[in-house]
Order: structure tokens, then sequence, then C-alpha cells
């Protein structure tokens, strides 16, 4: 793929909306903010896990832990302000808990508003463009295994999928009727790109199609939609999952034709990093023949590139090629 610019000029600035959660979402968020300051993440808001989990219990709040991510992600701050952002206490009652949620929850508990919370800590935090969550209703995620079986709370369903040995069927949110915010759905009307992803698909991404509105608002949009696989499969979500059917997953949990475009790492994972993973089950995401056909078959355009980049020890993309990648498809569609 040819690319000749690096930064785009000011008044040519593409509206994009990044939608998700997790640290895949806030790994690309810092290579798009290199290109563009219109940018929104849509984040979702069912984590009922980890510190997130415990202020969610504690403070009744919504949980705070893939927001914060966001913001750091986005944020134009001093080192030392963005490290105790990121500090997580080690010992005492305050064990496990990190500095930037309660932050966020002190904001919370000010304003009396999740939504005001992020807004002021956003401002100081000076980030480029702006973190929404998906919804202000306190969502929680369910999920149906092949078996039967039922499965309630984010926390529990990987771990729950592996102890059954039995993959998942579908994912929904209680309460059903959940309501979008308003500035998320004006984003998305107003997007040039749509992004989906990457991120844990039934935990992260799917969970965000479910809130009322949303997938006919994606399906709606004249934005290119573009969907970024993830590199490796995720233990008790998408074991030995293809890429389609990845594919099949968000469509099953939305609608045909929200997705324009795929793109798909094609680099080869260094055999010992690979080893180290699958020692987890976890294998590669490897596009095949099989693959192929079925995005055709979908009209979904797939984009190869290698996309590895170690980021502490993990695999993870690399955010200054895959957003090149995603101005590329701007500039081509512009």
């Amino acid at each position: 793929m040819d690319r000749r610019w690096t930064m785009i000029n000011d008044g040519d600035e593409p509206k994009i909306v990044v939608i998700g959660g997790g640290t895949g979402l806030s790994i690309l968020l810092r290579g798009l903010k290199l290109y563009t300051s219109n940018i929104t993440a849509i984040v979702t808001v069912a984590d009922d896990g980890g510190s997130s989990g415990v202020l969610r219990e504690d403070l009744g709040m919504l949980p705070p832990g893939d927001i914060r991510d966001c913001l750091i992600a986005l944020a134009n701050m001093e080192p030392k302000l963005k490290k105790l952002f990121q500090y997580r206490f080690d010992e005492g009652i305050l064990k496990g808990q990190n500095f930037g949620n309660l932050f966020i929850a002190a904001m919370n508990g000010i304003h009396g508003s999740f939504e005001m919370a992020i807004k002021e800590t956003s401002n100081v935090l000076a980030i480029t463009g702006k973190v929404l969550p998906m919804t202000l209703d306190k969502v929680k995620i369910s999920a149906e295994l092949e078996n039967g079986m039922l499965i309630k709370g984010e926390s529990l369903i990987p771990r729950m999928a592996l102890k059954q040995k039995s993959p998942i069927k579908r994912v929904y949110i209680d309460p059903v009727n959940s309501k979008p915010l308003e500035d998320g759905i004006q984003a998305i009307r107003e997007a040039d790109i749509i992004i989906l992803g990457p991120g844990s698909l039934y935990t992260s991404i799917i969970p965000n199609l479910l809130v009322n509105h949303v997938s006919q608002e994606l399906y709606d949009s004249k934005a290119k939609k573009i969907y970024i696989s993830n590199i490796m499969t995720q233990p008790g979500e998408t074991d030995n999952y293809t890429i389609s059917e990845h594919v099949q997953a968000l469509l099953d949990h939305s609608m045909e034709g929200i997705l324009d475009y795929i793109i798909v790492n094609t680099e080869s994972i260094p055999e010992e990093l690979k080893e180290e993973y699958i020692l987890e089950d976890s294998i590669p995401v490897v596009l095949r023949k099989n693959d192929i056909e079925f995005l055709q078959e979908k009209n979904i355009q797939i984009i190869e590139e290698e996309l590895f980049y170690l980021y502490d020890d993990y695999i993870r993309h690399d955010y200054i090629t895959l957003s090149e990648i995603i101005m590329d498809i701007f500039h081509r569609n512009s």
C-alpha cells in the first residue's frame, strides 16, 4: 500500500468513530490522534470485573476502566500526570485499585453524573477528541453457550465457557431496551469512518451493537465501516475462530451490511511467542481461502497488512500502520 503522507492538513481531518473497549481500542486511539482530532471513542460499560467491578458494586456507578484507558490514550498531558492516572495501588485497603478509576469515581460523585465525570476528566487530561460511554444504563452482559448453559456477568463468560468446554452461541444485554447516548448517535451519523475493534469480540465489541438503535444507525450511516480483526484468538470467547466466524458473530448480533472493510494481519508471529500463546489456548487468526470467499459474498473488502507489534510482552496491533491504513481508506473514498 502506497502511503505518501504522514499527517493530514487542518480542514481535511476525517471524522472517525471507534466502537469497542479494552486494550485494543485504547492502543488504536494512540495512532489515530496523530492524524485527526475528530475522534469519538464509544466505549462499552458492561465490565463487572477487576477494580472497575469493585467501584461498580460499591458506588453503583458505571465501570470506568475501559473509558480511563481511552482517555489516557487520547490525553495530551505531562508524563508524570499520565503515570499518576495509570498508577495501581499494591497494598492496603486500596490494593488493586487504579488512581484513574478513583479520579473518575470522584468526578462522578462531585457532578452526580457519569457523563459529566468523563467530560470533566477529559478537560483535565486535555484529550484529543471525545470519549463517550455507549449508554448510561447499567447494562450487564449474559451469554448462552452452545450446550444451553446461561452465564451472567462479563467477567464470568470466558471462564465458564472454558470450564464447560462449550463455545458461545450468543450474548445479550440487560436491560434489553438500553438507550445510547445522543452524542454517540450523532457522531455515528456524522462520521466519515466507523471502526469496530480491535478487542474482545463478545465482551467488548458486540455489547455496543446490542444497545437500542445502534446497529440500525451503523447500517444507515454513509461512513465507511471497518472491522479490525484480532491477531490472536481469545480463550473462552473465540477459541479456534476463523476470520469468517468473527465476522459472522458480528452480523448475527446486528445485521447484514454493517461492514465495508476488514483489516487482517498477515505478519507471522515469532515462533517462541506463538508457543507461549498456544500454552494459553490462543492461536493466530489467519486469513484462509474460505474466509476470502465468505467475505466476498458479504461484499466486505479485505485489506491485508503486517500489523504485529509487541507491547509490554503482549501481541498487539501496530497502531501507526493501522492508522495509516484507515487514513488511506478515507482518502480513497473522499
